[in-house]
C-alpha cells in the first residue's frame, strides 16, 4: 500500500515513508495494552474476559473520548505483524472468550496479515467507531466473526462538531450493513457468548435523545427482527472542554435515561443491552501501560 486509504478520511499519505495521516500513526502497528478485559457486554466478556488489544491512534476526534491517552496521546509500543500474531496466540492461551480488537481501523491491513498467521480458534471481535470504508471491511471477510461498531450520531452537524466527521452517519450505516452482510444474524453459544454477528453500540449523549431515537429506528427498519444486538449505553462521562462544549458538561438525567429506555421498549428490538444509569464512571478504563505487548 503506497498511500493510505484505509478509512473514510482517505488521507492518501505514505505511511511507509514516515508520513502520518489523521489517525496520527505511521507504518508500524502501535498497541497500548493486550490483556483480558471484563468491561464489555456480557456476551463478549463472559466469565473469563475478552482478550482485548487496544491499538493507539484513531480516525475520529471525539471531544468526549475516554481513551484519549491512546487515541491522541501517542501512548503505546510499536510491534511487528509477527509479534501481533504472537500476542493473539498468547491471549488465546489465557482462556479468553474472544480476541477483541479495539480501534483497529487504521491498522486493518496489517491486522489482517497477523490474523492469517495466527488463525485464531476463538471469535475475533472488530471493536470500532463504525467510521469504516466498506472496501477495507471486505479485506476482513472470513477473518472477523463479530463486528461491534458504534453508531454514534444520526446528525451530520453533531458528528462534525463532536468528532470532526460530518459524513459519519451515512458512512457508519453503510459500514454496518456490510458487517451484517459478512456475518449474518447473531449466533450465540450455549453459554450466551456471541460467536458471530453484529453488536451495535450507541452512547446516549446529554441533550441528544433524537440521535438515540433515530439509531433505534434505523436498526429496527434495516435488519430482520432480533438479527443484530443493540447496546444502548448510558455511561457518558463529561470529559469534553466545558468552555467549548458546555452542553456536554453533564451526565445523563434520569428523565433522558427513562425516555430512551421507553423508546427502545416500544421499538420491537428485543435483543441487546441497556446500561444502568450509574454506569457513568471511568472505573472500567484499563491502564494503558503496555501490558501484554
Amino acid at each position: 500500500m503506497s498511500v493510505c486509504r484505509l478509512c473514510p478520511r482517505m488521507c492518501a499519505v505514505d505511511r511507509a515513508a514516515g508520513e502520518r495521516g489523521f489517525c496520527g500513526q505511521g507504518d508500524e502497528i502501535v498497541i497500548a495494552r493486550a490483556a483480558p478485559h471484563y468491561g464489555e457486554e456480557p456476551c463478549i466478556s463472559g466469565e473469563f474476559g475478552s482478550g482485548t488489544v487496544f491499538f493507539s491512534g484513531c480516525n475520529m476526534r471525539c471531544v468526549f473520548c475516554q481513551n484519549r491517552e491512546i487515541s491522541r496521546g501517542g501512548v503505546g509500543k510499536a510491534v511487528s505483524v509477527s509479534r501481533l500474531a504472537e500476542i493473539f496466540d498468547e491471549l488465546q492461551e489465557m482462556n479468553v472468550h474472544n480476541l477483541n480488537l479495539v480501534t483497529p481501523t487504521h491498522f486493518a491491513d496489517k491486522i489482517a496479515q497477523a490474523l492469517k498467521i495466527s488463525r485464531p480458534k476463538i471469535p475475533v471481535v472488530w471493536n470500532s467507531s463504525g467510521y469504516e470504508n466498506v472496501e477495507t471491511l471486505r479485506m476482513l471477510e472470513g477473518l472477523v466473526q463479530v463486528y461491534m461498531p458504534d453508531l454514534k450520531y444520526s446528525s451530520a452537524a453533531a458528528a462534525g462538531r463532536y468528532s470532526k466527521a460530518p459524513d459519519y452517519p451515512q458512512i457508519a450505516k453503510a459500514a454496518i450493513l456490510e458487517m451484517y452482510r459478512q456475518t449474518g444474524s447473531c449466533v450465540m453459544d450455549e453459554n450466551g457468548l456471541l460467536k458471530s454477528g453484529v453488536l451495535i453500540r450507541h452512547l446516549i449523549m446529554p441533550g441528544r435523545l433524537d440521535d438515540a431515537f433515530d439509531v433505534i429506528d434505523w436498526i429496527a427498519e434495516s435488519f430482520p427482527q432480533n438479527s443484530v444486538l443493540l447496546s444502548l449505553m448510558s455511561q457518558f462521562t463529561p470529559l469534553a472542554d466545558k468552555r467549548r462544549y458546555p452542553e456536554l458538561s453533564r451526565t445523563l438525567t434520569s428523565e433522558e435515561y427513562d425516555r430512551a429506555k421507553s423508546y427502545l421498549m416500544l421499538s420491537g428490538i428485543e435483543n441487546g443491552y441497556f446500561q444502568e444509569l450509574c454506569s457513568a464512571t471511568d472505573e472500567m478504563i484499563p491502564s494503558f501501560d503496555g501490558t501484554g505487548t
